[in-house]
């Protein structure tokens, strides 16, 4: 696959050759993408696709909200879906739709100036609806699957989908849809409702998100996923790992304070500095309790 960087399909959006993407995440950790493209619309995306060399590795990355982008940098392309043309949302009776690009809590707001109740859950989500629709993203005992109606998305060859709920074979974070597949835009359906009651109810989830949870810190979201019949907050906790101090490299992370299922980079974290905190308590929770946390936050890329 040498020289494949020399001879990309040629764009309307940007091709970024050894970017830095750090910056693009929470956690502000991270070596570079070989190439990272931001298309400017989705002919601009499917196109790249299809005339993209087959072996080359492509990976989305949203707002990098719920990512660990390793230091060694990601191979082939990354894809990011930035801007106006992929964060429209429309409403229309008791239906929503939003580019894949569009904040959850965008989408939230939304629904509520419609008067559509049932989406409020999208307010306490810190990502994309790209994001959702691929882990089943959710809180507050309200799912992705609870509302979707369909999704468009485009494959890696650059073919066109399009997806109902039904095809999805949602289970709790996780989807059976091809991770491949790049998603466009999706449909929501909720209920009439009144907009300051709706409004009112995204307010509170607002509110308690930001009492319980480092939502100004450097995080990436929720670590770990609740294994069946237990809260994986708590199982840190029962391991002594809140508020603990964790290096590799020199640099450091550390489980939050104020929510145990929280990584934070107190300043001079690695990439491998988290990845391996989180390791350390999984390792731990199993022997100490028994249980095995599966990660919640997508770790991409090559370690150095």
């Amino acid at each position: 696959m040498s020289g494949w960087k020399e001879t990309l399909p040629a764009v309307r959006g940007k091709l970024l050759r050894n970017e830095p993407l750090g910056p693009y995440t929470w956690f502000r950790v991270g070596g570079a993408a070989d190439v990272l493209f931001i298309p400017a619309d989705e002919d601009d995306l499917a196109g790249f696709l299809k005339a993209l060399d087959p072996g080359v590795p492509v990976t989305v990355l949203g707002v990098g909200s719920n990512v660990i982008v390793r230091d060694g940098g990601v191979e082939g392309v990354v894809i990011r879906l930035a801007g106006r043309p992929w964060a429209q949302i429309t409403t229309g009776g008791e239906t929503i739709t939003a580019g894949a690009g569009a904040l959850d809590s965008m989408v939230a707001r939304a629904s509520a100036k419609a008067g559509i109740g049932g989406l409020e859950f999208y307010a306490g989500i810190p990502g994309t609806i790209g994001g959702a629709l691929t882990m089943n993203a959710g809180c507050y005992g309200s799912e992705t699957k609870d509302v979707l109606v369909s999704a468009r998305g485009v494959t890696r060859e650059g073919e066109r989908v399009d997806y109902a709920l039904a095809d999805f074979g949602y289970t709790y974070r996780h989807s059976e849809a091809p991770a491949d597949i790049l998603w466009l835009e999706a449909t929501y359906r909720g209920t009439p409702d009144d907009p300051e009651a709706v409004q009112a109810r995204i307010d509170e989830i607002t509110s308690r998100r930001e009492q319980t949870q480092p939502i100004r810190e450097k995080t990436g979201g929720s670590t770990f996923k609740n294994p069946p019949g237990h809260s994986s907050w708590k199982l840190v906790d029962e391991a002594g790992w809140r508020g603990k101090f964790f290096s590799v490299t020199g640099g450091g992370a550390m489980f939050s304070e104020l929510h145990s299922n929280f990584m934070i980079n107190p300043g001079e974290a690695t990439a491998a500095d988290i990845e391996g905190l989180g390791e350390a308590v999984r390792s731990d929770v199993q022997s100490k309790l028994g249980v095995n946390l599966e990660w919640e936050i997508r770790r991409i890329g090559r370690p150095l």
